[in-house]
């Protein structure tokens, strides 16, 4: 079994990482990892697959790493998934074991199942026998009163027991009681200690690193001690910092802003004339000027005239060569 490379992942975030916003990552860091959105077992199973997990042809053909991301906790379910995304183009299939939302747990899945590790284990038994892809699972240290040390041991000895060798680790807890899910994402403290404790105590078994990576150096200085880094909100609000780290992680140049607008708007060209609608695509590019000269002129004319120009990736095109024009002057 090929196992892709994880050294650097872009994690999945709902309603951000998408087949457009995807694109839009591999063309920052053509060597990470992507996540889909998560989707859950059922609507694999009863709705319009095409539309859930396909992906640009452009990608398929190019051979983009792309893991899909799963949400259920019936194993036979999961395994029709698993299953049926078999011929879409993805290198591994993932469980979601850390989102906190309400909405996840109602339909038991999510962080909800780390206080049921034995299900666990029989979810991705199932899925292993229904796919040649890897299995992996995310989640978090830890749910409410549990345990972070016992508690979050003794459910990877049962997902390890089933066959499972990679884990991405959230590093916080998820109190699934008093906290919403965004209040998730920053309120509980992050305990890369005992993230890295699993890594080393496990040397059979990768551990990606996940939660508050926001920092080039940062993730640099950590990940000698695990098996990758996984960024979510970092990489979609400040895209380049993909490039940065891969640039030292898989000795790859980063790309230009203009190189990539520019593929973008090619990009957009063929999606638009397909009835996409150009915002659709744009919405996921408007922190690729951060922290640059032409940063607000980008994000306003993106984020205002994507919904009414009916000309292709030209808008992309446009901005990007007056963000360059205002930087090479004030670099005068």
């Amino acid at each position: 079994m090929t196992q892709p490379d994880r050294r650097l992942s872009v994690a999945p975030m709902m309603d951000w990482t998408d087949r457009h916003c995807r694109h839009f990552h591999h063309l920052v860091a053509p060597d990470a990892l992507l996540f889909t959105e998560m989707v859950t077992a059922d609507a694999v199973i009863h709705g319009d697959r095409d539309r859930l997990l396909g992906q640009p042809p452009e990608d398929v053909d190019a051979g983009v790493p792309v893991a899909l991301q799963l949400g259920g906790s019936d194993p036979a379910r999961l395994a029709e998934a698993a299953r049926i995304a078999n011929d879409y183009g993805y290198v591994e299939i993932n469980l979601n074991v850390g989102c906190p939302s309400d909405r996840v747990q109602s339909g038991r899945f999510g962080a909800c199942l780390m206080a049921e590790p034995g299900l666990v284990a029989e979810c991705m038994a199932a899925m292993a026998g229904a796919t040649q892809l890897p299995v992996t699972v995310k989640c978090r240290i830890g749910i409410d009163d549990m345990d972070e040390e016992e508690g979050l041991d003794r459910f990877v000895d049962a997902i390890e027991g089933a066959g499972v060798s990679t884990v991405y680790l959230h590093a916080r807890k998820a109190w699934l009681q008093g906290l919403s899910p965004k209040e998730n994402r920053d309120i509980p403290p992050l305990n890369y200690d005992r993230a890295a404790r699993l890594a080393a105590d496990r040397p059979a078994m990768q551990v990606i690193l996940n939660g508050g990576l926001d920092e080039v150096d940062t993730s640099l200085g950590l990940l000698p001690g695990f098996a990758g880094v996984m960024l979510g909100r970092a990489a979609y609000r400040t895209p380049m910092i993909l490039a940065a780290l891969a640039d030292p992680i898989f000795g790859r140049t980063a790309p230009s802003r203009l190189d990539i607008a520019g593929a973008m708007a090619d990009y957009a060209d063929r999606r638009t004339s397909e009835g996409v609608p150009l915002h659709a695509i744009t919405r996921h590019m408007l922190g690729l000027y951060h922290g640059q000269r032409g940063a607000r002129l980008w994000r306003r004319h993106l984020g205002e005239e994507a919904r009414s120009r009916r000309d292709g990736g030209a808008l992309i095109r446009e901005v990007a060569e007056a963000c360059e024009v205002m930087a090479s002057r004030m670099a005068a």
